[in-house]
């Protein structure tokens, strides 16, 4: 990746209040994720990438995309087997955040 990509992806992954298309885009990864190897989702990041094009310039649900495409395969690299939403942390330390902030 070239540092102007990585640099797009790292302040898609920073936290913010992200908008509902980036919410989409991230469980829309997450589902196509699902029970993918390592090397399947990093080229699954490469596709994503090559689709995205100039990602500095490109939609917030685009990086999004990315952002969650590099997160499940740097999560992926050093796990054994493949994803699964249902145990990644991150992912369920979101959805316990949302339905606290919804509560409240």
């Amino acid at each position: 990746m070239s540092e102007e990509t990585e640099v797009a992806v790292a302040a898609a992954l920073e936290p913010h209040e992200p908008l509902a298309g980036e919410i989409a885009a991230r469980e829309r990864v997450r589902g196509e994720a699902a029970g993918l190897t390592h090397h399947q989702a990093a080229d699954a990041l490469e596709a994503a990438l090559a689709d995205a094009g100039d990602l500095a310039s490109a939609d917030a649900s685009v990086r999004a995309a990315v952002a969650e495409w590099r997160r499940i395969t740097d999560l992926l690299f050093d796990h054994g087997g493949p994803y699964a939403p249902d145990t990644d942390a991150y992912v369920q330390g979101q959805l316990t955040a949302r339905e606290h902030h919804h509560r409240g």
